[in-house]
């Protein structure tokens, strides 16, 4: 890849709070780390990665301590430069209880959309992380998932916040992962993609879903497409890796999300996505 076709540099900033899953965090950091090392081959960077949290050291569920990059006022000054927040899960009900970060700074992210909808911008949630989105009526009206023990958490938590917002609930399935806003990755012309086709296995609800396939060209910074906010949320633990390949496919290449795969021998598993 040369300096004329290099890819934007995409900057991501992970939240960290008491009791997260450690594979929450270091999963999806493998793999976007290990797509930035193919990449540097030739001589090129795709993922920037920062992390917050309101102490310098955060002690994940596996006692393993992670350091910040900054804190949370920090990061709600500098939110705007950053393209993806991603949200891992673990000891949520504690933040969802007594209201602490990072649900202001999910909140924030959205509501720069509002501001500024021609930036390309992407909220990742992984486990239980999606009930930190729920609980700030992020998901109303879309699919989402979490993990499988937590479902009946999980509704409760999206019902009270669309009752709190007078809002649609959340249409909860137990996928790999979920990503919405598939404008961004299939263009304007949705609905003669061949990517796409019509499906109502969710509750009799009809969506739109694309088959999730590894395809080329499909990179929405190298071919101006910007629509709204991606939402993604992924299911229990290692549900996060697969999502984080979809974003290499997505963001950077297919070829890229392959040879990762090869590198960490792992086999992607399916996710949908949803209009």
């Amino acid at each position: 890849m040369t300096a004329s076709n290099a890819l934007p540099l995409i900057r991501v900033l992970i939240t960290m709070h008491p009791g997260i899953d450690t594979l929450d965090v270091t999963g999806p950091l493998e793999v976007l780390s290990l797509a930035n090392k193919i990449i540097n081959k030739d001589a090129n960077h795709a993922f920037e990665f920062k992390f917050v949290s309101a102490t310098k050291q955060t002690k994940t569920a596996q006692a393993i301590s992670l350091q910040r990059n900054m804190n949370y006022k920090q990061a709600h000054a500098r939110l705007s430069t950053f393209d993806i927040l991603m949200v891992p899960g673990g000891g949520v009900e504690k933040i969802i209880r007594d209201e602490l970060e990072p649900l202001g700074l999910i909140k924030a992210f959205s509501d720069l959309q509002k501001k500024d909808p021609s930036r390309e911008r992407t909220i990742f949630s992984i486990c239980t992380g999606s009930l930190l989105l729920a609980h700030q009526g992020l998901l109303s009206g879309l699919q989402a998932t979490t993990h499988p023990d937590f479902f009946a958490k999980f509704i409760k938590i999206d019902n009270d916040a669309a009752l709190r917002g007078l809002n649609e609930c959340c249409d909860v399935v137990e996928e790999r992962y979920v990503v919405n806003n598939l404008r961004f990755d299939a263009g304007e012309k949705i609905d003669k993609s061949p990517h796409v086709s019509c499906t109502s296995d969710f509750d009799d609800h009809s969506v739109r879903q694309e088959c999730d396939q590894p395809r080329k060209d499909t990179s929405p910074r190298a071919s101006g497409r910007l629509r709204g906010l991606r939402v993604i949320t992924s299911g229990g633990i290692t549900c996060g890796i697969d999502a984080s390949l979809y974003l290499v496919r997505t963001l950077v290449s297919s070829e890229t999300a392959v040879e990762v795969g090869r590198i960490m021998m792992y086999e992607c598993k399916q996710g949908i996505i949803v209009s």
